[in-house]
């Protein structure tokens, strides 16, 4: 009987291996202007489309010790998919998030109140179902093909585990107030791991 592989990690666990341990990698794989709101302090901003692109360059710069932080385990899950392809098998993700984290009495930095994307995502499907259904009765019956697109795109991102719309919204101006970082600047932020 094989023993399964533990991929996750809970707040205080990390609260716990912050103090223990000096070569542990806190990797944020938000955007950075979710980054930005509130992220856990010590933690390095890898947006997940840089990581996707960049998996081998960024894998060669993490040592033995790396958490992912999202703001509910899907992108980190993602990442930590990402790595485990480049080598890295070491890497865990944060249960509950920077959210979880931060309830969890965890120290965290706290900036600009912008919308956590799921939110955004929650918002945006949302009016536009609602829009959709009110359209169709009262407009025309056909603008409730709306609600069924959104409907079929929300069943498609859970079952892909992907997000379109958490994809275009991210690049609304409201979501680009912080800089994303390049690939040399986030890889570059890295510590050198210790041989």
């Amino acid at each position: 009987m094989t023993t399964p592989t533990i991929t996750t990690i809970e707040p205080t666990t990390l609260r716990e291996w912050i103090d223990q341990h000096d070569d542990l990698v806190i990797l944020d794989v938000r955007s950075a202007a979710e980054f930005e709101a509130l992220h856990i302090r010590g933690s390095y901003n890898v947006p997940l489309p840089l990581l996707a692109e960049h998996t081998a360059d960024l894998a060669s710069r993490l040592g033995e010790r790396v958490v992912l932080v999202c703001q509910s385990g899907v992108r980190a899950e993602q990442a930590r998919v990402k790595l485990a392809g480049a080598g890295v098998d070491t890497a865990f993700v944060l249960t509950d998030g920077a959210p979880g984290y931060a309830a969890a009495g965890g120290d965290v930095v706290r900036g600009a109140g912008t919308w956590a994307m799921d939110r955004q995502v929650r918002m945006a499907a949302g009016s536009l179902v609602l829009a959709g259904l009110v359209g169709g009765r009262f407009l025309s019956p056909k603008l409730r093909t709306v609600a069924g697109v959104i409907g079929g795109g929300l069943a498609f991102s859970a079952a892909s585990n992907t997000c379109a719309m958490g994809q275009v919204l991210a690049k609304m101006p409201w979501n680009r107030s912080a800089q994303e970082p390049t690939a040399a600047s986030a890889i570059g932020q890295l510590p050198r791991p210790t041989a």
